[in-house]
């Protein structure tokens, strides 16, 4: 999230050294946060999925997004084969074309690595995360007294207008409508800026163990050592509840769980059991860690393989077993076959190949 602020930032400071004429250090600025408007898309995909997904980390393949970004360094390096950039030229496309319309060369690569690679990159990144966020199902929830929802939904509004913004004046108006909006522009950029710090200053944890953001929610000064009436697995760790407040949110999970059976959705995540407990999302993740024991995702394939063998009791003579799993939950057969396992130290037909031949012995 920072570099994304970052970046808005980079594109104030350089519409007013422009428009000021003061470009004897426009270059060396531009540069500098040439990279960073190529890692925006990519981080406000990971930062917006990271929310949908409760995920606090990359992963493996994730640092792929991160290309472009690294090829925006290598163009903005001053390589001595280069051609030289008229900066001049440079200044006055940004002034009457937007940053994204420079069709000037500014580097090691061609002009077209500005005016269409870098609208390409955005408009497809705001497009996967719509995506995501519509199968999500966090937006036709509308649960609004979750302020996760309220932030989600503000950075999805705000990086759709803003990208049109910076798109349709120019596609629909040409050049002289593009230039007349861009003040307009720049002081929306502003405002929406103030206004994101405003909302993240009064609600910190919206930025506490999610991507890009090095501060650890659990090692805060507002944690509270958890008394003797907690499980064992909580004695050596540290929480921000309650010993009463958690055991209140595990009670109200088991009880989620075994009612309403949300585990049989496959696409099932932790961001959506905290929106049907009216939770936040690091509670749920701390309760289900240090309270039950597990993961989220060992925990939520428990419940479904004892769902799975209630069912195969019933079903077992006209359903395979990987068709009652289906049933059960499990998007893909992997993660049953892991999980059983994991469950009952066995496969499903050495498992059940055992309990047979217990069930003929007795």
């Amino acid at each position: 999230m920072s570099i994304i602020l970052f970046a808005r930032f980079g594109q104030i400071i350089i519409y007013l050294l422009i428009t000021n004429n003061e470009l004897t250090y426009f270059p060396f600025i531009q540069k500098i946060y040439t990279p960073f408007y190529y890692a925006a898309p990519a981080c406000f995909y990971l930062y917006i999925t990271g929310f949908i997904k409760n995920r606090s980390d990359i992963g493996k393949f994730g640092w792929l997004h991160f290309a472009p970004a690294v090829l925006s360094i290598i163009h903005v390096l001053p390589w001595h084969f280069s051609s030289s950039v008229n900066w001049n030229e440079v200044a006055d496309q940004i002034k009457g074309n937007r940053q994204l319309f420079i069709t000037e060369q500014t580097g090691l690569f061609p002009a077209y690595f500005q005016y269409a690679f870098r609208p390409l990159l955005i408009i497809s990144y705001l497009t996967a995360t719509w995506i995501v966020a519509l199968r999500s199902g966090i937006i036709q929830q509308r649960n609004w007294n979750n302020i996760s929802n309220i932030w989600v939904f503000f950075c999805l509004i705000a990086g759709a207008v803003f990208q049109m913004l910076s798109i349709l004046p120019l596609v629909f108006g040409g050049l002289q409508l593009a230039a007349a909006f861009y003040p307009w522009y720049i002081f929306l950029n502003s405002l929406t800026l103030l206004t994101a710090i405003s909302f993240v200053l009064h609600q910190p944890k919206l930025l506490y163990g999610y991507l890009l953001v090095a501060v650890n929610w659990r090692t805060t000064s507002l944690e509270t050592d958890l008394t003797e009436t907690t499980t064992p697995a909580t004695l050596s760790k540290k929480a921000i509840l309650l010993p009463e407040q958690l055991s209140v949110y595990a009670n109200a999970m088991k009880m989620l769980m075994e009612t309403e059976k949300p585990f049989l959705i496959p696409d099932f995540q932790m961001i959506h059991l905290a929106q049907k407990l009216n939770i936040p999302v690091h509670h749920c993740s701390f309760v289900i860690n240090n309270v039950i024991g597990k993961n989220f995702r060992d925990w939520i394939n428990a419940y479904r393989i004892e769902d799975f063998m209630q069912q195969h009791t019933l079903k077992g003579n006209k359903m395979t077993i990987e068709a009652i799993a289906y049933e059960s939950g499990f998007k893909s057969l992997a993660t049953f076959y892991s999980a059983f396992k994991k469950e009952t130290g066995l496969i499903p037909k050495a498992y059940f190949s055992d309990l047979k031949r217990q069930q003929i012995s007795s």
